[in-house]
């Protein structure tokens, strides 16, 4: 079975009470580009946004990506 990477940003902004235009101007990024991490319509993502995204929010990256068993 192959893995699939689940993000759970917005669960973890929701968690923060973090709005996507905040954290976006924090990070440095594009509300667009956050968007599309949150709903995982991308191939990849620098480390360093990874690390100025968990920054923001105090998490770890563990916390952002969940990766899954599909079918």
């Amino acid at each position: 079975m192959a893995m699939e990477i689940v993000v759970r940003l917005d669960v973890m902004m929701a968690m923060r009470k973090m709005k996507g235009k905040d954290l976006a101007q924090r990070v440095g990024i594009t509300e667009q580009n956050l968007s599309l991490l949150k709903s995982g319509k991308v191939k990849g993502m620098r480390f360093e946004t990874l690390s100025r995204i968990c920054e923001e929010l105090e998490c770890q990256p563990g916390d952002l990506l969940e990766a899954v068993k599909s079918d």
